[in-house]
């Protein structure tokens, strides 16, 4: 998303402006005891620009990061500003604000006169004066109780070639998407942040609106304040946090990256934490949102290592419908939050941890495109998630890159098994969307009886493998990552007694969902 200013005209003529601004002779002033204000309206003819017989929207609400007010009957609002605001409208169902050329909403308008600090990467252009009406058009489109969204966690390239990586081994095969939005779940680049737009290009050839989450590598490292951090993030998606309702479900988007401040030497630190600001601005929205509505927290940094996330639960935790979701630790986990994590709750949180687009930083052997696999820590491949809603109820899926969508689960065991060890050998299973709530089960040929295995928190040993041997070649390829416990491995003993021969292990799960999937190995015993 790119700042209105002077080249407004030219924006209007290519269809793409996110506000229609009248500006009139309003003075320049300082100091947060501005009053912005504005109308939403029907864009009807879908052209960015309010034109004679589109009415105003009354109830529609409308925010400046902290305060949350409705519009009139007859489409009008008001709000507090300061010299850096944003203002945004929060999208209802069976609405759509319009999407720029990268297929990114444009559902906001930045105040800033001055623009952005000077900085590594370029920020905001300076906006100058407070606009006389702040105009937001939203247009009308069928939002269905039951969707699907595509999530990406870190897909964190840190040149063209590895935005090239995404384009073949996630964006091609998402094309033509049946999804209703798309969003990436910060890190969305790797500290250069001259790339934004390059693959935002990239990501917009799935086809559908596609949202942004500010992670730790998309941040300003030379900005002195956590206030600053997020000004190129500004530049191209908007706020940091705001809302929207899609269907019957209510998502928030958060900024939980709290930046410590640049060091002299040019380097600074970070930690999980939302700020009272922010805090504020959720509490505002969700007074506003009924009991009974899914609420989905959108986020970089997993919930239970945020600072402040006590003061978050205190507002989420007696609403009987909550899902949150993250990236970050490019792993692939659900966590189920409670007493130790500070939740009150009557049951767990579910929170996610999503699958990486760049698996454990696009490293290891390249495969027969020249993709390296990038197969993540915990053994799960690299990847993107589709979470489907229906109404309250909602059905995690996850996605392989360059895999079938069946391919769910890997099983390890040696190859050659001696009849005497049949019994003592382990067969280990990693269910790559697996949770404590499954239930992993496997058995030896067709006729063999289905025994259920154990849960383990251990390093799967098929990735360790394939990282040492990976190791071992000269010249080897960018190391893999040192194996961590994985939180969706199974392990389990083959029967004793075999007999020497081939035979298949035949292995299945079911989720949390009552959903089956399968998977074989085949081996020889002798």
């Amino acid at each position: 998303m790119k700042q209105l200013g002077s080249n407004i005209s030219s924006r209007l003529a290519a269809g793409f402006l996110t506000i229609a601004l009248a500006f009139a002779a309003a003075p320049f002033a300082h100091g947060a005891d501005l009053t912005a204000s504005g109308t939403v309206y029907a864009d009807i003819n879908k052209n960015g620009a309010r034109d004679d017989g589109e009415p105003g929207l009354p109830n529609i609400r409308v925010s400046n990061q902290e305060e949350i007010v409705f519009t009139d009957e007859a489409g009008r609002w008001e709000l507090p500003a300061s010299d850096d605001t944003i203002f945004f409208v929060i999208k209802p169902s069976g609405w759509t604000s319009p999407l720029n050329e990268n297929k990114l909403p444009q559902f906001f308008y930045i105040h800033k006169p001055a623009g952005s600090p000077k900085s590594k990467y370029p920020g905001v252009k300076p906006t100058g004066p407070l606009p006389e009406s702040i105009n937001f058009p939203l247009q009308r489109q069928r939002e269905p109780d039951k969707f699907q969204a595509i999530f990406f966690g870190d897909p964190q390239p840190t040149s063209q070639k590895q935005i090239d990586y995404i384009a073949h081994d996630v964006v091609e095969e998402l094309i033509g998407s049946n999804a209703k939005f798309g969003v990436t779940l910060g890190d969305i680049m790797f500290d250069n942040l001259s790339l934004f737009e390059s693959y935002n290009r990239t990501v917009a050839l799935v086809g559908v609106p596609w949202f942004g989450v500010v992670g730790n590598h998309d941040i300003n490292t030379d900005a002195p304040t956590d206030e600053l951090s997020d000004e190129t993030f500004e530049s191209h998606y908007g706020p940091a946090y705001y809302s929207f309702d899609y269907g019957q479900v209510h998502f928030i988007t958060l900024d939980n990256v709290e930046w410590l401040g640049a060091k002299p030497a040019g380097k600074g630190t970070y930690r999980g934490g939302l700020g009272p600001k922010q805090i504020a601005f959720v509490k505002n929205d969700l007074k506003l949102v009924p009991e009974e509505k899914l609420v989905v927290l959108m986020m970089h940094i997993p919930l239970d290592g945020v600072v402040d996330r006590g003061e978050l639960f205190r507002l989420i935790e007696k609403r009987p419908y909550t899902l949150s979701i993250s990236g970050h630790t490019h792993t692939q986990e659900h966590r189920f939050l409670g007493k130790e994590n500070g939740w009150r709750g009557d049951s767990p949180h579910h929170h996610i941890v999503n699958v990486t687009v760049s698996g454990t930083w696009w490293k290891g052997e390249l495969d027969e495109r020249g993709i390296p696999h990038a197969t993540m820590r915990d053994g799960a491949p690299n990847g993107h998630s589709i979470i489907t809603f229906d109404g309250k109820r909602t059905m995690f899926d996850f996605k392989a890159a360059g895999r079938p969508a069946d391919y769910q689960m890997n099983v390890f065991a040696p190859e050659v098994v001696a009849v005497a060890d049949s019994g003592k050998t382990d067969v280990y299973v990693n269910v790559f969307a697996g949770s404590e709530r499954s239930v992993v089960e496997l058995r030896i040929g067709w006729d063999g009886e289905w025994k259920q295995i154990k849960q383990v928190h251990e390093k799967d040993p098929y990735y360790a493998a394939v990282r040492e041997r990976e190791m071992a070649r000269k010249p080897a390829p960018p190391a893999l990552n040192a194996p961590i416990n994985s939180s969706h491995l199974w392990k389990g003993k083959l029967p004793a007694g075999l007999t020497a021969g081939t035979h298949t292990i035949f292995v299945r799960t079911r989720d949390m969902n009552g959903r089956y999937f399968h998977a074989r190995r085949v081996i020889r015993v002798k």
